[in-house]
């Protein structure tokens, strides 16, 4: 999978703006994916998992078996928090854990599959992971399984099989299957095009701080697709992407300044509410 997801840009072909396209960059696993790049909200899986007063206390009930201590340790061996990085370890506390039918460790044994961390690079056994864990209700699981059906790598390229996870994944929260559910429903690819239904999902993501989410809410917002238009709220949006580095953002930003209307202040009131959270 390439590190930084699909870099192309798809064009608005109504204007000189630009609309992010789908992300394809999978997440790490439930226990860590509130610290990656993407953000995973696993918040109803989390809220199940059981805590250690100490790093030994931890490792006593990994060796005595409990599939989610022996989980954590595997994120622990994995990150190098506590241990020194030793993915093979990862690996070892991760399978004994999937295998006891944790689905957390479940999706972190499936990434390490599809990375090549500890074992061989073999999506089709990473592919095995995710399913297993995803069937159990596991976002992360989901939204990765959902890339897999999009990219056609270890399972059979399907595009309504993706829409599928992406689905359920977004109903639980996960911010990246939300955004590229949107996309899908923008484009009108598999589902029919619903420019109401891209803005929900778009909506559900941008609030949770996805740049890419923000851009193209930004760009519904300018020209009136599923939402009233709205050049302020555009704006609104597009300085929050803008502001979290996203390129994308950036040039549609560049755009509505360079052909805007001359006024007397460049709209503070947008950059003001770009200040505050969603």
């Amino acid at each position: 999978m390439p590190a930084g997801g699909i870099q192309r840009v798809l064009r608005d072909t109504n204007s000189s703006l630009e609309i992010q396209p789908i992300t394809n960059t999978l997440l790490g696993g439930a226990a860590t994916a509130k610290h990656s790049r993407v953000g995973a909200s696993v918040t109803n899986m989390r809220s199940n998992r059981r805590t250690w007063a100490s790093f030994e206390e931890m490792l006593t009930a990994a060796k005595e078996g409990d599939p989610q201590a022996q989980c954590y340790l595997g994120v622990c061996y994995q990150t190098g928090q506590g241990v020194t990085l030793d993915y093979h370890e990862a690996v070892k506390w991760f399978r004994s854990a999937a295998e006891q039918d944790d689905p957390v460790a479940q999706c972190y044994l499936g990434f390490c599959y599809l990375a090549g961390q500890g074992v061989p690079q073999e999506y089709g056994e990473g592919a095995k992971w995710f399913r297993e864990a995803a069937e159990q209700g596991d976002p992360a699981a989901q939204f990765n399984l959902g890339v897999l059906y999009e990219t056609g790598q270890g399972v059979p390229q399907n595009y309504a099989e993706a829409v599928k996870w992406y689905h359920e994944a977004a109903e639980s929260g996960e911010p990246q299957a939300q955004f590229n559910l949107g996309v899908f429903y923008e484009q009108g690819q598999v589902v029919p095009q619903d420019y109401d239904q891209a803005v929900k999902w778009y909506r559900e993501a941008a609030e949770q701080g996805i740049a890419p989410a923000q851009c193209n809410l930004g760009l519904c917002y300018q020209t009136g697709r599923g939402v009233e238009q709205s050049t302020s709220e555009a704006v609104k949006w597009f300085i929050k992407a803008a502001r979290a580095g996203d390129k994308t953002a950036q040039h549609n930003l560049g755009v509505h300044y360079a052909t805007a209307e001359p006024t007397p202040e460049p709209t503070p009131e947008a950059e003001e509410a770009a200040e505050e959270k969603p």
